[in-house]
């Protein structure tokens, strides 16, 4: 199993690095967003690495994340709509889970928490009972919530936004730097 995880997180970087995947496009929810966001992913999975562009469009009921290469390749959409959650691969292939974690896992070999992060890039928690630590703003320092510790290294300069967050689950960092919010 962690061979499997390994060749596939592999694959990814690949991906990333080599940006010859088909163009994917983002396509809008059809409901109105609560928030869009652009930025860079960077993924640690035990001594491995690799960084891509991340675009997603968050909805009450709809999400979509684009992940594309530093070349603008497509590499992955993650689509979630009701329950279901369905990540196309830029080989044309669907993949379906109930949740983004399972997904994201089975198809690009790390977990991408889409539930917990939609309130996390937000500074705030989520659902499901946490800890909680708050910087001498108040603002969210760091979080514990649903077996990620959630990292609040910087906030936009009106502070109402974090801007750099660095996630870390058992064998996994995922940092994200935000550089465009609507």
């Amino acid at each position: 199993m962690k061979l499997a995880a390994a060749a596939r997180f592999c694959a990814l970087s690949g991906a990333l690095l080599l940006g010859a995947c088909a163009e994917l496009q983002l396509q809008l929810p059809a409901e109105e967003p609560q928030f869009e966001l652009a930025g860079r992913i960077a993924v640690r999975y035990r001594d491995q690495a690799s960084n891509a562009n991340i675009a997603w469009r968050h909805g009450e009921s709809a999400d979509e994340v684009l992940i594309t290469s530093a070349l603008g390749q497509g590499v992955a959409r993650i689509v979630r709509s009701g329950g279901t959650v369905s990540l196309f691969a830029a080989d044309g292939k669907e993949h379906r889970a109930a949740d983004a974690e399972t997904l994201t896992e089975q198809v690009l070999g790390f977990r991408l928490p889409l539930d917990g992060l939609a309130d996390w890039v937000r500074g705030r928690a989520g659902r499901t009972p946490g800890t909680e630590l708050r910087d001498a703003s108040g603002r969210l320092a760091e979080l514990r919530q649903s077996g990620w510790t959630i990292q609040f290294q910087e906030w936009s300069q009106d502070g109402r936004l974090p801007i750099r967050l660095k996630l870390l689950y058992p064998g996994l960092e995922l940092r994200l730097a935000i550089s465009e919010w609507k």
